[in-house]
């Protein structure tokens, strides 16, 4: 059973940066296609990034696309999420997630996802 681990979280001003480390372990890691997603208090889960199995083609939301940055290192069971630029509308608590499966066409829906981890809190304020 792959289970998912993020860290990486803090408080960060307004244009810093931070970057999450999703790690794995309990099942081969290449089999998973990892999604990165974050919900604010009050709002709704949203996806903001995913990766495929072998890492060749990462997607982004448009609400992060030019800032965010995601990566994965199979050898280490990691994915990262490189946050630049941040604002506060991106303070949030971030999950990673992974599925076996995506429908190409919902590579947002929380609900392609199999496995999650427990979260991380992104705080960005000055």
């Amino acid at each position: 059973q792959l289970q998912l681990v993020e860290s990486g979280g803090g408080l960060v001003l307004p244009g810093g940066s931070l970057r999450l480390p999703c790690t794995a372990s309990g099942s081969p890691f290449e089999n998973y296609h990892i999604g990165w997603f974050r919900q604010a208090p009050g709002k709704e889960r949203e996806g903001i990034s995913c990766i495929t199995k072998s890492g060749t083609v990462p997607v982004y939301a448009d609400s992060v696309k030019g800032r965010f940055t995601i990566s994965r290192d199979n050898a280490k069971n990691t994915v990262f999420l490189q946050m630049n630029s941040l604002k506060p509308e991106d303070t949030a608590v971030y999950y990673c997630a992974a599925a076996t499966w995506v429908d190409s066409r919902a590579l947002f829906s929380q609900y392609e996802y199999e496995v999650w981890g427990q979260g991380t809190q992104v705080t960005v304020s000055s």
